[in-house]
């Protein structure tokens, strides 16, 4: 049986952890070499470190950050935001990382992928897949730039295409769901997870305990990351890994 991954995610904005709603209205919520030792001694199983205003900046994600938690954890983690280039991959991987998400760089040449996964392993390789639910209720859009810009791609065709080129693993997040804390898009996790053929990580809208279970259960994911819950101590890591256990997943205890 899969053990299913439980993974805070560090949003990074001016050197600090942030939260928001729908990618918006930030809050400050500490300082992100602290909050990643605290969650590599609390049991998460992985870390995501999402850099959100690199790219609509046009700057390079902030190694100082990296290389400092890279120093203070020992569980997995990916960084995502600023990375546009092969030698961006090289950079954040020689520092400690041990994985990469492209979004942006990825949807404006989708070669990136193919030339990264080849060069450095499909398993290193997240494409990070920001999807917002189309206005005619067809399906779901393609975000690029935070959020900012819709790039007029399906969300499926997408993570199908990405997998093909060579993502190893997809984290998933839906806009329409994003710090709600009303739970995680279903509909869209399940829609991703039962079409590719890598693992995908649902992100967007953790409120509860029974999202969680949810997300597995019913929208096949994973892996669950969430923030707000876990920053302001609403949840604890080991909380929610004890309550999918006792619910039948298979969790890292």
């Amino acid at each position: 049986m899969v053990t299913k991954r439980i993974i805070p995610c560090l949003d990074i904005h001016n050197g600090r952890v942030v939260k928001g709603v729908n990618f918006t209205s930030l809050n400050d919520a500490g300082d992100p070499v602290e909050i990643a030792a605290a969650y590599d001694k609390s049991g998460a199983d992985e870390l995501v470190f999402l850099d959100i205003s690199a790219t609509t900046e046009e700057r390079d994600t902030n190694l100082d950050i990296i290389g400092k938690i890279a120093k203070v954890v020992s569980i997995p983690f990916t960084v995502g935001g600023g990375i546009r280039t092969i030698d961006d991959i090289d950079r954040v991987l020689k520092l400690g990382a041990s994985k990469v998400g492209i979004n942006t760089a990825a949807i404006n040449n989708s070669d990136l992928i193919r030339q990264a996964s080849d060069k450095f392993g499909s398993d290193r390789i997240v494409l990070a897949l920001d999807a917002k639910k189309k206005a005619d209720n067809s399906g779901w859009t393609v975000l690029k730039s935070g959020g900012r810009i819709d790039a007029n791609m399906d969300a499926l065709e997408w993570a199908i295409k990405a997998v093909d080129l060579g993502a190893g693993e997809i984290l998933l997040t839906s806009l329409d769901c994003d710090g709600t804390m009303d739970g995680y898009d279903l509909e869209l996790t399940k829609l991703i997870s039962e079409n590719v053929s890598v693992p995908v990580i649902a992100s967007g809208g953790a409120g509860k305990l029974e999202h969680f279970y949810e997300a597995i259960l019913i929208g096949k994911a994973d892996a669950v990351l969430a923030a707000s819950l876990f920053h302001y101590g609403e949840l604890e890591i080991m909380e929610v890994k004890q309550y999918l256990h006792q619910k039948g997943i298979n969790v890292r205890l």
